[in-house]
């Protein structure tokens, strides 16, 4: 009787667990779309996203794309209204593919590009869970940066003479360059400066380009007269020409869960790369913005940061990513002040996004843990630690599109919080903990890689080759950008620094920059961030400043190698090794400096008892 109970029952066991784990896969020819074609495959990308959200149950879908180049253009892509951090709100939206609302879904392109056409995001995800991306690029047919490859120089003239690239897609009105996309146009006012092996060019930050009068010599050739480069270029230069606008990123996901994203490649959006809002546990892993390798004519790739990371939460992985030639950051975490506009009574406040890029989205709910800051000072108000009980907008009918809400909280408010003074609250339930493991960042414009979350922050194995600002910086601002928070937990191990800030930008004061935004430094009571170890990398360098420190309460620096060399010509204004504003419990021990440490010379401490930092073994 038992044998027989036995040989009943596994074969129902084994049924069950077959139906719980089932992964279905389905190819996206069989939508319609047919690859190494220009045929519209937004067509079959509507088809494939109607048949997942028709899908119940939890069986797991693979969408697999045989190996190929796909073309999506904006007639026939989802018209969708997006609010997304830290780009412009300009709505609709065009959309490759529109993931909303799904769970367990994988998109494996098994080596395949998607090439999109127009302006459009190319995916979004939306309130999904467990969705993957993996094995694909991602491009644009007419991107919205161009570049001049200058070819003659007459200073005499006052001309530059430049092939412009990719070539066509441009008019010329009244002396003026336009871009012309497939459903847009654009007047370039900037540029960025490259040499000719695709290094920006030393010294050379944000250039304006109002050249007085352009012309055509032929087509693709340029002459420009009268722009204020003219003395300082030479035959070879690459100016990529941009506008300060981001409409789109190349991948958005807001309020999401468990999302990874796997052998995935950027090499052209019109804002960032990726671009996470409100999502738990986001995992990179091989994702790269990036040229289309070492013979790829172009010098860009996106218009603003590679990955950027606004009020999320659970864990960020970035790991052995490449990111290059992108017009900003590596990498951006980092939540979003409301800046306090009414008190209301004891336990409400009214509270608004102040950015004009930060805006539309929700920004918190019930049961979320919040802090308060007095924004001259950057100093946590104390007691002010307190629970949400309810928010509502105020301006909107939902947080969708919203600027201001109104915060109700489960205990009483400190009496200084008003409208009367400067004062935001910090969302501490939407901060992550970050891992950047064995990342290369190179030859971009701006920073390397930006912290400011309280949680834990682990930068390691990256090596940050040429970044034409500081490699590292952890910052926290509540009166321009909006974006928080203190660090208290930042490990920087075993990193590679290759000539980094060569140009000055915006919190740009040694190679790692720990500068928050404090107006008022000097009534400053309380620190800022903390626990801060930088230990075991290498520093390779033209120039003095390794670590500017503000505000900072715990800092260690050891065991780093520091190398110097002579590739430019040392330029910046802090001349010392070691800069500290306002800082405590400073421990520099065991390093290597090749020639050598003159605590006169490369060691200053201002706002602080020279006893706050201690040298040991120097």
């Amino acid at each position: 009787m038992k044998f027989i109970y036995k040989t009943l029952i596994l074969p129902v066991l084994i049924f069950m667990s077959a139906c719980t784990s089932s992964n279905e896969s389905l190819s996206f020819t069989d939508f319609g779309a047919e690859p190494d074609t220009r045929e519209n495959a937004s067509v079959s990308a509507q088809r494939l996203i109607a048949e997942l959200q028709e899908r119940s149950g939890n069986e797991h879908v693979t969408v697999t794309f045989p190996k190929g180049t796909y073309h999506f253009y904006e007639d026939s892509a989802f018209v969708k209204e997006y609010y997304i951090s830290n780009h412009d709100q300009d709505n609709p939206k065009k959309v490759g593919f529109a993931l909303e609302n799904l769970s367990n879904i994988t998109i494996d392109g098994q080596g395949s590009e998607f090439i999109f056409h127009g302006r459009m995001v190319p995916f979004s995800l939306l309130n999904s869970e467990n969705i993957t991306l993996k094995n694909f690029s991602i491009d644009f047919e007419v991107p919205a940066l161009r570049q001049l490859n200058v070819i003659e120089v007459n200073k005499e003239s006052d001309e530059i003479v430049a092939e412009i690239y990719p070539g066509g897609n441009y008019r010329i009105d009244n002396g003026k360059l336009i871009f012309v996309g497939e459903t847009y146009e654009i007047a370039p006012v900037s540029a960025m400066s490259f040499r000719e092996d695709k290094r920006l060019t030393y010294l050379r930050r944000d250039l304006s380009f109002n050249p007085q009068t352009v012309s055509e010599k032929s087509p693709d050739f340029l002459s420009l007269k009268g722009w204020d480069q003219v003395n300082e270029t030479t035959p070879g230069e690459r100016f990529v020409l941009r506008s300060y606008y981001r409409p789109t990123p190349g991948i958005f996901i807001s309020e999401c869960v468990d999302t990874r994203l796997e052998n995935v490649t950027v090499h052209y959006a019109e804002g960032m790369g990726l671009l996470a809002q409100m999502s738990e546990n986001i995992t990179l892993e091989g994702f790269n913005v990036s040229l289309r390798g070492e013979d790829d004519p172009r010098y860009f790739t996106t218009q603003a940061d590679a990955t950027h990371f606004s009020a999320c939460k659970g864990v960020i992985i970035s790991n052995n990513g490449l990111y290059e030639a992108m017009a900003d950051d590596a990498i951006n975490v980092h939540g979003t002040y409301l800046k306090i506009t009414k008190r209301v009574d004891d336990n409400t406040i009214q509270a608004r996004y102040m950015h004009p890029q930060a805006w539309g989205f929700k920004w918190g709910e019930q049961g979320d843990q919040v802090q308060f800051v007095e924004s001259e000072k950057m100093e946590l108000v104390d007691g002010s630690n307190n629970t949400i009980q309810s928010i509502k907008a105020i301006d909107k009918p939902t947080e969708f599109g919203a600027k201001e809400f109104e915060i109700t909280f489960s205990e009483a408010l400190p009496a200084e919080i008003s409208e009367e003074g400067k004062y935001g609250v910090e969302n501490l339930t939407w901060t992550p903990e970050v891992t950047f493991s064995g990342n290369t960042v190179r030859n971009n414009r701006a920073r390397g890689a930006l912290f400011s979350t309280p949680k834990r922050v682990v930068c390691e194995n990256n090596l940050f080759d040429h970044t034409h600002g500081t490699a590292i910086l952890l910052c926290g601002d509540c009166n321009g950008w909006f974006e928080t928070g203190a660090c208290k937990e930042v490990i920087i191990r075993n990193n590679h620094f290759v000539n980094a800030l060569t140009a000055n930008y915006q919190f740009t004061n040694a190679v790692i920059s720990i500068y928050p935004e404090i107006p008022y430094l000097e009534g400053q009571e309380k620190y800022f961030h903390s626990g801060i170890v930088i230990e075991n990398n290498t520093f390779e360098m033209f120039d003095s400043p390794i670590v500017y420190a503000k505000s900072t309460d715990g800092l260690i620096f050891r065991n780093n190698t520091v190398i110097s060399n002579q590739e430019f010509e040392p330029f910046h204004w802090n001349k010392h090794m070691f800069f500290f504003e306002r800082v405590d419990n400073i421990l520099i021990e065991g390093n290597q400096f090749d020639k050598g440490f003159d605590k006169e010379k490369d060691l200053r401490v201002e706002l602080s008892d020279e006893k706050s930092v201690t040298l040991s073994d120097m």
